[in-house]
């Protein structure tokens, strides 16, 4: 059973950064290509990054392309989004899943990031 937790959000400041972190366990997690997703009531869920297995190859959705860096640390089992020159269109609930250029199934509850002034 795939298990993921993810931390690190909160409130930001339009321009503001914050760095999103995702713990995974229960699956060989240095095996898998992995993505974040985010989640609104207008938009529904969408990927926004992803990262190949042992961190080599990154993918962005357009609106983030140079804002957002996903990275890894499969030392720590640990996937990240550093998120800086936030808007606040980016706020949203974030979750990490398996998958890559694509969005798996959210498995854990997510973090909410909200970009407000």
């Amino acid at each position: 059973q795939v298990q993921v937790m993810e931390s690190g959000g909160g409130l930001a400041l339009p321009g503001g950064s914050l760095r999103l972190s995702c713990t995974a366990s229960e699956f060989t997690f240095s095996a898998y290509s992995m993505s974040w997703g985010r989640q609104t009531p207008e938009k529904g869920l969408e990927w926004v990054a992803g990262i190949d297995a042992n961190g080599s190859v990154t993918w962005y959705t357009d609106s983030v392309k140079g804002r957002f860096t996903i990275s890894r640390d499969n030392t720590k089992n640990t996937l990240y989004l550093q998120m800086n020159s936030l808007k606040p269109e980016d706020t949203a609930r974030y979750y990490c899943t398996q998958g890559g250029q694509r969005l798996g199934t959210p498995r854990g509850p997510g973090t909410y990031v909200t970009v407000s002034s």
